[in-house]
């Protein structure tokens, strides 16, 4: 075993991963997956909020290099942290180029998801309460260029038209979820795109509600029906109409009340 000839000299640690490899295959994304880390999200609104994402980060290996500094992609995030700098999805251009600069690599990726609370006011009685929703943001770097998506998966109420049009009593309905995903130029507000897809909803969903107002989430579900055809061609048209959406998809799946299976469509432009 090497020892060092006076205490406190430090011995040279080879660096493994900066050798060189001699198979010449470069490597287009290495990195971390699944990163649960506490992190500050800034909306567009400019209110902070705090939460829990699961964080991807990758880099990309020239042909030459045999591996990445994989540490470093987690330090990024804690200085990040301890400098109290939120995510923002305006922000996640300098956090790319500070990745590749850091990792001295020539593109990398980032990704994150995470749970996002809005708080919301019942539509009769106007109690107040918290409906979460999933958002995840993704950003690439390369050949000098950012591109960011942003996604909201949102959750609503559907009902269904046919069984409207030939049950007597009534008709089914059925939670779904609405993901929405856009490539912006500009800034993206994640409320608008939450908005958008209630707005097509059914109904929209609240995380509390008093008598008057399960009454009327009701009778505005029968009075608004909704295939999952028409949940996607709805918030398409949406979409479509925004110049400052340079491509998006729309997902919507019901979780059907009647069939052991769920109902799904998409439509996407320019992904």
């Amino acid at each position: 075993m090497n020892r060092p000839e006076h205490p406190g000299q430090l011995i040279p640690i080879p660096d493994t991963q900066s050798a060189r490899d001699e198979r010449h295959l470069a490597i287009d994304q290495v990195g971390i997956r699944g990163l649960r880390y506490p992190l500050v999200f800034c909306a567009a609104d400019g209110v902070a909020q705090p939460t829990i994402a699961t964080a991807n980060v990758y880099v990309a290996l020239p042909e030459d290099r045999k591996g990445t500094h994989m540490s470093r992609l987690v330090t990024l995030l804690e200085e990040r942290a301890a400098a109290a700098v939120p995510l923002s999805v305006a922000g996640l251009d300098a956090l790319l180029r500070e990745l590749v600069v850091r990792l001295d690599a020539p593109a990398g990726r980032i990704e994150f998801a995470f749970p996002f609370f809005v708080r919301k006011s019942a539509p009769v009685s106007g109690v107040a309460s918290l409906l979460d929703y999933e958002v995840r943001l993704a950003g690439e770097l390369a050949h000098g260029r950012v591109i960011k998506t942003v996604t909201v998966a949102v959750p609503v109420t559907s009902l269904c038209p046919c069984s409207k049009e030939v049950a007597e009593y009534g008709a089914h309905n059925q939670r779904s979820t609405v993901t929405i995903t856009v490539r912006a130029e500009g800034t993206v507000d994640v409320h608008e795109l939450l908005r958008i897809a209630e707005d097509e909803a059914s109904s929209e969903l609240y995380g509390v509600l008093k008598r008057v107002d399960e009454k009327y989430v009701t009778e505005r579900a029968y009075d608004n029906p909704r295939f999952v055809e028409d949940l996607v061609r709805a918030v398409a048209t949406r979409l479509g109409t925004e110049p400052r959406f340079a491509a998006w998809c729309v997902e919507a799946e019901n979780f059907e009340s009647i069939h052991n299976h769920s109902a799904y469509a998409r439509i996407a432009r320019g992904m």
